[in-house]
């Protein structure tokens, strides 16, 4: 029995974190304090002054616990991490987290590329970003690409050098070879690093030197050409023009700004690197009504920068933030050198603060049917679920399905959602080795005790935070799997055995494929067909059998194309390469004598002798390359 007096007096006067329980268990709010004595106490003082919410949020306080830590510090990071994980309901909460592409650098390798990257790391290559549009860091690329002569393949070079032909882009005049030797190290890394000068933003003369080639083709009457450049001047302004807005100093700085209506809010966050805009992004916060300014900025600051990889010098915004130190000190800690807060209140920064409150008022405005549509079909559907399950806190459902033909090359899919969402970075494949033949409840059995054994492995191991990208690394809340009882009782016999406590739901299809229910708790539950619910449990199944399907049709692409040197014995992938190079045709290979075979280039007598036996022996016609051949056993070969 929890008694609240004696629980009191038993706070320690140290930094912390406590957690509010209510009557069910379920985590209520998250709080830091730097002294857990005095802040927990405040709580429960009946003459301290509270707002409704938190009056609300008190009545509801069944018990709680706390977590002492070394500093405050480390109180505000712990913070972060608990908000996020438990999502309690007397917290603002972020609604939604979103990571940002960058566009990477390798300025590591000898010959370095343009690459797009999910996510910075400290890895010794330079990044540009983040970027809030995918396809502006790919179009970006293109254009450097192009414009500088630089290599996209993934050729490890000097190693891979003059292994392989060139590639169709030094066909058509994008890349110099450096995987052939065309053009010296020293040549192409002047590129790379013009290169470089344009991403940060030196265009001048590029658009010189682009206008005057267009002039000079136009006045030889090369108009096509004198076309290719026009094009390649109007890219350049494109992708400056996505960087227009500037600071009158070069910084790399976050301008945060915000618009509040009723129980929501929206800040507008414009990504300042170099000293240019070069994107922006909205988020959407819940639970602000009662709440300061500075307190649901504060909250926002916590939740995005505990989930970004970078950190800006700078962050500017409109109010003042509570716990600015402890806040500032964490932030710098993150990005191994000062951050600042700064709150411009005249001038061009303060105008640009301006932009950004008017951008947040549009989205708020405008946005917001949109903004109940989309909670209505994710997390409105995900509740919508619970319901019917009689659950709670449904966050991340992995739904599972076998793809085969017969028994051939069977594949399994894992795919994730959550909050309604897909999430494919966490989407995995299996190849089930175990299983031959149709046997389903096989593959399952395999696929779910991969999965749930690689989880045990990390966590056992303590390796859970050094594999935070990891999708095993994580429990789901739920199960989906795509059939009824007979699927759901391989998926519970594998957890039983593991020792796992993870509920699993089946989604029961009635004669015509479709679903009409689920199965939970050995009992068929009806759903209504016309409820967002049921519309993304559609979505799920449907998702996870595209997933499977599409895997099971690479790989049976892949053993589909095959060539007839493939079946000789001691012919391997480079002595095929190397007979197929020699000779212009499968009938002069068979042609040839142990002799001419041995001269080839990585031959020897004893594989030549295996290829003349083999076209003795089995194949009857050879007659040319890139058809179908039939030979005496019967097979067929598709030598492409």
């Amino acid at each position: 029995m929890f008694n609240l007096e004696e629980e009191l007096k038993k706070l320690p006067a140290r930094p912390g974190v406590y957690l509010m329980h209510d009557q069910s268990d379920e985590i209520i709010y998250v709080g830091k304090a730097i002294s857990l004595k005095n802040r927990v106490r405040q709580y429960f003082q009946k003459s301290r002054h509270v707002t409704p919410k938190i009056q609300r949020m008190i009545d509801r306080i069944a018990w709680f616990e706390y977590i002492v830590t070394d500093s405050e510090l480390e109180a505000l990071v712990l913070e972060c991490n608990l908000i996020k994980e438990h999502s309690p309901r007397y917290n603002t909460m972020l609604k939604d987290g979103k990571a940002y592409p960058f566009l990477k650098a390798t300025v590591g390798e000898v010959y370095p590329r343009l690459l797009f990257a999910r996510q910075m790391k400290r890895d010794g290559n330079k990044y540009f970003g983040p970027f809030t549009s995918s396809q502006a860091i790919r179009d970006t690329i293109e254009l450097a690409n192009q414009l500088y002569h630089l290599r996209n393949c993934s050729r490890v070079l000097p190693r891979d050098k003059g292994k392989e032909r060139p590639c169709l882009y030094y066909q058509i005049g994008q890349c110099k070879a450096p995987c052939q030797g065309y053009i010296s190290e020293e040549e192409y890394r002047e590129n790379f690093s013009r290169a470089l000068r344009f991403l940060q933003g030196d265009t001048k003369g590029i658009l010189k030197n682009l206008t005057e080639k267009m002039m000079s083709a136009s006045e030889k009457m090369e108009f096509e050409e004198a076309a290719k450049y026009r094009d390649l001047i109007d890219s350049v302004r494109k992708v400056t023009e996505r960087q227009k807005i500037t600071s009158d100093d070069a910084g790399d700085r976050d301008i945060l700004a915000m618009a509040r209506g009723g129980d929501e809010a929206v800040v507008q966050v414009f990504f300042i690197r170099g000293g240019k805009m070069l994107g922006r992004e909205h988020y959407y916060l819940t639970g602000v009504e009662e709440e300061e300014d500075s307190s649901v900025m504060s909250a926002f600051i916590k939740q995005m920068y505990s989930g970004t990889p970078f950190v800006p010098k700078e962050i500017w915004t409109e109010t003042e933030v509570d716990d600015a130190e402890s806040i500032l000190e964490w932030l710098t800690s993150r990005r191994g050198h000062k951050v600042y807060f700064r709150n411009p209140k005249r001038g061009q920064k303060e105008r640009m603060l301006e932009l950004a409150k008017k951008n947040a008022y549009l989205v708020l405005t405008q946005d917001a049917e949109k903004l109940k549509e989309e909670r209505a079909r994710t997390i409105g559907a995900m509740e919508e679920i619970q319901g019917l399950l009689g659950m709670d806190n449904l966050v991340r459902v992995e739904s599972y399905d076998i793809s085969n033909i017969n028994g051939f090359q069977t594949v399994g899919s894992m795919v994730v959602f959550e909050n309604g969402k897909a999430k494919k970075n966490d989407y995995r494949k299996f190849r089930i080795r175990s299983v031959s033949g149709p046997d389903d409840y096989g593959a399952m059995t395999e696929m779910l005790t991969r999965r749930f054994e690689h989880f045990k492995r990390v966590t056992e191991a303590g390796e859970r935070q050094a594999g935070e990208e990891d999708s095993f690394a994580h429990l789901p809340d739920i199960i989906f799997m795509d059939g009824g009882k007979g699927q759901v009782n391989i998926a519970e016999s594998v957890l039983e055995r593991l020792n796992l406590h993870v509920p699993v739901c089946g989604m029961v299809k009635d004669d015509h494929h479709r679903t009409r229910g689920l199965y939970f708790h050995n009992e068929e539950i009806p759903i209504d067909t016309h409820g967002q619910g049921f519309r993304l449990i559609t979505r799920i199944q449907d998702e996870t059998h595209r997933f499977a399907i599409e895997y099971h049709k690479l790989i049976r692409g892949k053993g589909q194309v095959h060539s007839i040197l493939d079946d000789i014995p001691t012919i391997g992938a480079t002595r095929r390469k190397a007979l197929m190079k020699a000779y212009q045709s499968l009938e002069e290979i068979k042609q040839a004598t142990v002799e001419e075979l041995s001269a080839v280039p990585g031959m020897n007598e004893k594989s030549a002798q295996a290829v003349v036996k083999f076209f003795e022996e089995d194949c009857v016609d050879t007659t040319y390359y890139g058809a179908q051949k039939t030979c005496a056993n019967g097979g067929k070969y598709d030598d492409q």
